[in-house]
């Protein structure tokens, strides 16, 4: 390594490897909260980033030095359009983890979904379908969110699947069955001041080097011809560059999933009459008109893109304060 006489610490987390592309705008969720439990609703729900601002609250957190004092919070705005229930399908399990065993859709639907899919079903796809709850080990709802409700080109729909809590597989299935073809607000599934996960792909920033990509140490000078590169790719034998060695690729567009955001405001811009735009709208999205929500601090992705929504898998607190919002400032 030149100048050191140990080895060097490795840089940059295994655990975010591989740094490649998204193969999706679309973020996945693969796991889940415990779906049990008294209360049968939806565990997901769907919105698009529209850009930063500050909430100054009051710190409700107790045994902190700031409990009670004024608190300036980093947010983001998330457009929250109604999502549409188009469907359920039902999952059975075994050695070789989860199948899909029936689908069935609702009989109107929306016409934009002829863009993505074609869907063809009998009549008794429903009935057909509650025959099969004895094999079901889960039900996940298919949705569907529009992104030119919000005012966003796209005409094409987002479809992907949410999960469904409940006692049984029966009362997910009552539910669901019951959805089928209705609309669902964010308000119907979240709760003012509860945390929050959330799903997205982050901003590309193209080819980077080792230097920015993984953090390594740029080499002393006059050490080697190259400052800004990896001071050796391993040992002379075995011939071979180990995966963990930085070397330049693909920095951001990566999927990215942030735990326990809270959610300081949830509203309606125009049934409130209170306009959480600033003066010309926000930068790269525009106007924000209907349902939105504000969480604290940064979401990954750039303005429009599609944020997904689950109730928190990590700490989940007992009580869920409403928090004290004493001012928003949009600009």
């Amino acid at each position: 390594m030149g100048h050191r006489k140990y080895s060097a610490p490795r840089r940059g987390s295994v655990a975010f490897r591989p740094r490649a592309r998204a193969k999706s705008l679309e973020a996945r969720v693969r796991t889940w909260p415990q779906a049990t439990g008294e209360k049968t609703a939806l565990l997901g729900y769907a919105g698009f980033k529209v850009g930063g601002i500050h909430v100054l609250t009051i710190d409700d957190r107790e045994k902190t030095p700031n409990f009670g004092k004024h608190l300036l919070n980093t947010a983001t705005v998330i457009a929250t359009p109604p999502i549409k229930i188009i469907g359920m399908r039902g999952y059975k399990k075994d050695l070789y983890g989860q199948h899909a065993i029936f689908d069935a859709y609702a009989k109107d639907l929306p016409k934009e979904l002829a863009r993505l899919v074609e869907v063809k079903q009998a009549d008794d796809a429903v009935s057909k379908a509650e025959g099969l709850l004895g094999q079901t080990a889960s039900v996940m709802a298919i949705v569907a969110v529009m992104p030119h409700s919000i005012g966003l080109s796209q005409k094409r729909p987002f479809v992907f699947e949410l999960a469904v809590s409940g006692k049984d597989v029966k009362s997910q299935f009552e539910y669901v069955k019951n959805l089928l073809g209705k609309e669902v607000k964010a308000s119907d599934i979240f709760q003012l001041g509860q945390n929050i996960d959330v799903f997205g792909i982050t901003r590309g920033k193209g080819i980077e080097g080792p230097i920015t990509r993984f953090g390594v140490k740029r080499k002393q000078h006059k050490s080697r011809k190259s400052v800004r590169a990896v001071g050796t790719l391993g040992p002379i034998s075995p011939a071979v560059v180990m995966y963990t060695v930085a070397r330049q690729g693909q920095r951001g567009f990566h999927q990215r999933t942030e735990y326990n955001k809270r959610i300081l405001i949830m509203s309606n811009t125009e049934k409130d009459g209170k306009s959480i735009n600033p003066k010309g709208g926000f930068k790269h999205f525009g106007l924000v008109n209907g349902d939105y929500i504000v969480v604290r601090g940064s979401i990954p992705g750039v303005p429009k893109r599609l944020i997904k929504m689950r109730h928190p898998i990590r700490n989940v607190p007992k009580k869920v304060l409403e928090p004290k919002v004493l001012e928003v400032v949009s600009e």
